[in-house]
């Protein structure tokens, strides 16, 4: 077979470094926006992306060549460049070091781009740290329970 074929699905979530809340509402249209930019200059498709006050979640179409760690460090450092000239104010803005990162399947698309869609309604309930955790759980991925919001 002459072509490689795929649909990798990622859902990867990252936050602000210490999950301040910096990623203010009048800013994460355009952060959103900017993000997408620079997947697209990547070759990585954004399928639905979502910021709350201290982290964000992207779903992504993602071709074997990709790396998730190479993906994620692009969009971060790109975007904290953009914050800083952007917003002057948040001179001090990172992100966390790490991220998380989950595969999808297409039967659960949709599951996933509803979740995104109601970060607002559902951090009312439940915090990034134990979101997390969830996660974590449902996928079967072992954590430290004392660093893994490091």
């Amino acid at each position: 077979m002459g072509h490689t074929f795929s649909r990798i699905l990622l859902h990867v979530v990252f936050s602000t470094q210490g999950r301040r809340n910096i990623l203010y509402k009048n800013m994460r249209g355009k952060m959103l926006a900017y993000i997408q930019g620079i997947a697209r200059n990547e070759g990585v498709q954004i399928i639905k992306s979502g910021a709350v006050d201290e982290h964000i979640h992207l779903l992504l179409e993602t071709k074997p060549a990709h790396s998730p760690s190479d993906i994620v460090r692009k969009i971060k450092s790109n975007t904290s460049k953009w914050i800083h000239e952007t917003y002057p104010n948040l001179r001090d803005f990172a992100w966390q070091r790490g991220f998380s990162a989950f595969s999808g399947s297409e039967s659960a698309l949709p599951e996933v781009i509803r979740y995104i869609n109601n970060q607002e309604e559902h951090h009312h309930r439940i915090s990034f740290g134990e979101e997390l955790k969830r996660f974590f759980d449902r996928h079967k991925i072992q954590y430290d329970p004392k660093h893994y919001l490091d």
